[in-house]
C-alpha cells in the first residue's frame, strides 16, 4: 500500500500553527524556585535605636586608654570607622563628660556600663581642661557631622547644672570657656544659663565666673565682646540674676569681687550704649510729636542726671536725633536750605548742651562726620557752622581749634577749604578789627 504523501493546505497550516506556539511557550516559561526569599535593602530596615552596646565599646576603650589624653583622641578617632557616631552622638558626649548615659536632670543611669575615665573626674585645674577641649576638638575637626549634636550636648549640659556637684559644674564652667574661645561652639549656648530655676539658685552666676574667666585667660576682652554681640547676649548678661537683682551696680560689684573688672566694665558700657539708643529714640519721638524745646530739654538735663552720661556725649545725642528727626531732599540744592531752616528751629538745644569748649568740639566733628557720611550735605558745612556760630552754640575758640588740630580726616580738604575764609575773618576779629564776625 502506498502512502499517501500529498496532504491539504489546511492541514499544513494548522501544523505550522501548532509547531510554532509551542516554540513560543517554550520560551516565555522560566523556571520558578519554591519557597523564594526576597532580600529587604537595608536603607529600608528600620534599626532599633539601642546605644547600650555603642556604650560598652566606648566605655571599654576609655578604660584601655585611661588619663592619656592623646590616647583617648587617638582611639576616637579610629573607632569612628567602627561605630556610628551620628546615631549615638549624645550617647559620646554623655560619656564623655560624665562617665555614662545621663538621665533627664543630670544623674548617671542606672542600668549601663560606666568609666572612670571622664571630665568630671579628671583634675580640676585649667591644663586638664585645656587638654580636655583638645580631644573634643580633635574629634568634631575628624568628623564633622558631630558639630551641631556637640553644642547641643553642652547646651543641655547647662541646663543640667543642678543635677552636677560643684567640681563638676566648675570643670564643665572652665571647658565651656576654653570651647567658646576657640570657636568650637557659639555664644549662643549661654542662652541655657538663663533658665529661671538656674539663676533663682544662683548656680548660672557662679558658673558665668569660671567660664569666663576661662574664656578671657584664652582671648581677651574684646574678642569675648565681639562673640557675645555676633549673637545678641552683649545685652543680656543681666538676666545671670534675678528680677530683684538685675542692676548695673549688683552685676558690677559681683564679677568684680569675683576677678573680672573687665567683664564688668563691658556690661556697664553696654548697659550704657542701650540707655542711649532708648534717648535717642525718645528724642525723637518727642520732636516728631511737637514737644516744646522747654520740655525736651527739661527731659535731656533730667536724664543726663539719671544715668550720669556726660554733655559731650548727649551733644552728639542731641545732634543725632534732630538730624533724624526729619526727612531731607534729596536734591542737594534743596537741602541746604532744608537743614539752615530745621537747624535754626532747634538751635536752642543744641545751645543747652554746649556749655563747655569740649562739648562744642564734639558738636563739629559730628557735623563733619555728618556732612561727609550723607553726600548731600558736603557743599552745607560751612553754612550750618555759621549758623550755629551766629546762634551762639559754637564760640570762635571751639571753631579755630577744630580748623587748626581738631578736624577729622573725613573730608578734610573739602571742609578747610569752604572754612578758610570765614577762619581768617575770625582771626581778625580776634585781633580786634573792628566789624566783627558777630556782625556778619
Amino acid at each position: 500500500m502506498i502512502e499517501n504523501t500529498c496532504t491539504s493546505p489546511h492541514t499544513r497550516l494548522l501544523s505550522e500553527f501548532i509547531s510554532v506556539s509551542f516554540m513560543n511557550n517554550q520560551k516565555q516559561q522560566k523556571p520558578t524556585l519554591t519557597g523564594q526569599r526576597f532580600k529587604t535593602r537595608k536603607r529600608d530596615e528600620k534599626e532599633r535605636f539601642d546605644p547600650s552596646q555603642f556604650q560598652e565599646s566606648i566605655v571599654q576603650g576609655l578604660n584601655q586608654t585611661g588619663t592619656d589624653l592623646d590616647a583617648v583622641a587617638k582611639f576616637l578617632d579610629a573607632s569612628g570607622a567602627k561605630l556610628d557616631y551620628r546615631r549615638y552622638a549624645e550617647t559620646l558626649f554623655d560619656i564623655l563628660v560624665a562617665g555614662g548615659m545621663l538621665a533627664p536632670g543630670g544623674t548617671l543611669s542606672d542600668d549601663m556600663t560606666r568609666t572612670e575615665y571622664c571630665l568630671f573626674t579628671a583634675n580640676e585645674d585649667l591644663e586638664t581642661m585645656q587638654a580636655y577641649a583638645q580631644v573634643f576638638n580633635k574629634l568634631i575637626r575628624r568628623y564633622k557631622y558631630l558639630e551641631k549634636g556637640f553644642e547641643e550636648e553642652i547646651k543641655k549640659l547647662l541646663l543640667f547644672l543642678k543635677g552636677f556637684t560643684e567640681s563638676e559644674r566648675n570643670k564643665l564652667a572652665m571647658l565651656t570657656g576654653i570651647l567658646l574661645a576657640n570657636g568650637n561652639i557659639s555664644a549662643s549656648i549661654l542662652n541655657s544659663l538663663f533658665n529661671e530655676n538656674l539663676v533663682k539658685e544662683g548656680v548660672s552666676a557662679a558658673f558665668a565666673v569660671k567660664l569666663f574667666k576661662s574664656w578671657i585667660n584664652e582671648k581677651d576682652i574684646n574678642s569675648v565682646a565681639a562673640s557675645l554681640r555676633k549673637v545678641g547676649m552683649d545685652n543680656r548678661l543681666m538676666e545671670l540674676f534675678p528680677a530683684n537683682k538685675r542692676s548695673c551696680e549688683h552685676f558690677s560689684k559681683y564679677f568684680t569681687d569675683a576677678g573680672l573688672k573687665e567683664l564688668s566694665d563691658f556690661a556697664r558700657n553696654q548697659q550704657s550704649i542701650g540707655a542711649r539708643k532708648e534717648l535717642q529714640k525718645e528724642l525723637q519721638e518727642q520732636m516728631s510729636r511737637g514737644e516744646t524745646l522747654k520740655d525736651i530739654i527739661a527731659y535731656v538735663r533730667e536724664e543726663m542726671k539719671k544715668t550720669n552720661i556726660s554733655e559731650q556725649t548727649m551733644i552728639g545725642i542731641v545732634w543725632t536725633s534732630v538730624m533724624s528727626s526729619v526727612e531731607w531732599n534729596k536734591k542737594e540744592e534743596l537741602v541746604t536750605e532744608q537743614a539752615i531752616k530745621h537747624l535754626k528751629q532747634y538751635s536752642p538745644l543744641l545751645k543747652a548742651f554746649t556749655s563747655q569748649g569740649l562739648s562744642e568740639l564734639t558738636l563739629l566733628l559730628k557735623i563733619q562726620e555728618y556732612c561727609y557720611d550723607n553726600i548731600h550735605f558736603m557743599k552745607a558745612f560751612q553754612k550750618i557752622v555759621v549758623l550755629l556760630y551766629k546762634a551762639d552754640v559754637l564760640s570762635e575758640e571751639a571753631i579755630l581749634k577744630w580748623y587748626t588740630e581738631g578736624h577729622l580726616a573725613k573730608g578734610k580738604s573739602v571742609f578747610l577749604e569752604q572754612m578758610k575764609k570765614f577762619v581768617e575773618w575770625l582771626k581778625n576779629a580776634e585781633e580786634g578789627k573792628p566789624n566783627g564776625p558777630r556782625s556778619i
